[in-house]
């Protein structure tokens, strides 16, 4: 072979092997993400310093080419997901990746009523309007609304929760039309729009909008959470322990690095979460001593019962707590000894 042939050849196949990393299957790979201390992320005005650190846990995720697909089929925490398991059916990656942050938004707002209310100090939310997490295709919704977009008035009536926007269609019929006022970029416009039957429920009318509530607490004292572009529900539980540390006399952490996940609701209790192996890998990466999990009220195949499995497989140190609630959480931190003492 020629050094001319040689080269060509050598380019060709660089070519080929460079695009194809960007040719990607209908699949995500996860893997273990970071522990990120939440003392620099959650600022309560006031609030007391710990010795230790609590600490929320991640996955990381994207799509998968041929490579990172063969790499996930031969490791032991890495995962693939058709990704139909994971978008909503026609969800953009602008809307999933609006959802993952209304998520946590929506978890930061648990965690914060829950510490709040734990902690016997005031709060209240202020209502905004409905945000509107995704668009059904052929709705009236997606001729003139986008992901992201705040509905503040519907037919020039203001609501106090998505579910009052919910009532009010659905005492309209098909063909009826409304005038929605909404905010994108912080600019407010008006669209009409005429009520369809949704096609997979005829009986049912709407504008086709996948929505939650758009509300923020009102604290005193103060708080600020800054968890920039990390999505999801999963930290919930991490920053309620926090915000209640800060709020409260005393530290919780009793200087150990505290690692765990789960979803927070307003009553305190603690849900299931994704991808719990692979926290726990990224926790005891990042130093932590004690991980909690949720326990889902010890049913089979429970979070905890994962992660058990996976902390003995990485022979970790690290010490698995399972938890339902808030309570359980904040019980067993006020009996722990202190670190060292």
């Amino acid at each position: 072979m020629s050094r001319k042939i040689y080269i060509r050849s050598f380019l060709i196949a660089l070519v080929l092997i460079v695009g194809s990393t960007f040719y990607y299957l209908p699949y995500y790979v996860t893997k273990p993400g970071m522990a990120q201390e939440l003392e620099p992320i959650v600022t309560v005005e006031g609030g007391d310093k710990a010795e230790g650190s609590f600490m929320l846990t991640t996955i990381r995720m994207g799509k998968a080419n041929i490579y990172s697909y063969a790499i996930a089929k031969f490791s032991d925490y890495q995962e693939l997901f058709a990704e139909k398991d994971i978008r909503i059916e026609n969800e953009s990656d602008e809307e999933y990746n609006l959802r993952q942050l209304h998520m946590m938004d929506g978890s930061k707002n648990h965690a914060i009523q829950v510490a709040y209310k734990k902690a016997g100090k005031s709060i209240t939310f202020d209502y905004h309007g409905v945000y509107v997490l995704g668009i059904m295709e052929g709705m009236p919704a997606a001729e003139a609304l986008n992901p992201g977009d705040q509905i503040i008035k519907v037919d020039h009536l203001k609501f106090r929760s998505s579910q009052e926007f919910i009532e009010y269609v659905a005492e309209k019929k098909e063909g009826d039309e409304v005038e929605i006022v909404y905010l994108r970029n912080n600019k407010e416009q008006t669209a009409k729009m005429r009520l369809k039957a949704f096609k997979e429920q005829p009986e049912k009318i709407g504008i086709g909008i996948s929505l939650e509530d758009d509300k923020s607490p009102v604290t005193n004292p103060a708080i600020k959470i800054d968890s920039e572009q990390i999505g999801g529900p999963s930290a919930g539980l991490m920053f309620s322990l926090e915000i209640y540390n800060q709020l409260t006399k005393g530290d919780l952490t009793k200087g150990y690095r505290i690692a765990g996940t789960g979803t927070m609701s307003e009553d305190g209790t603690v849900g299931p979460i994704g991808g719990i192996q692979q926290k726990i890998v990224a926790a005891d990466k990042s130093g932590a001593g004690i991980f909690f999990a949720p326990n889902e009220r010890g049913s089979q195949n429970s979070n905890y019962g994962e992660a058990l499995v996976a902390a003995k497989d990485i022979k970790t140190k690290m010490k698995i707590v399972p938890v339902d609630t808030f309570d359980d959480a904040r019980t067993y931190l006020e009996n722990l000894p202190y670190k060292n003492k």
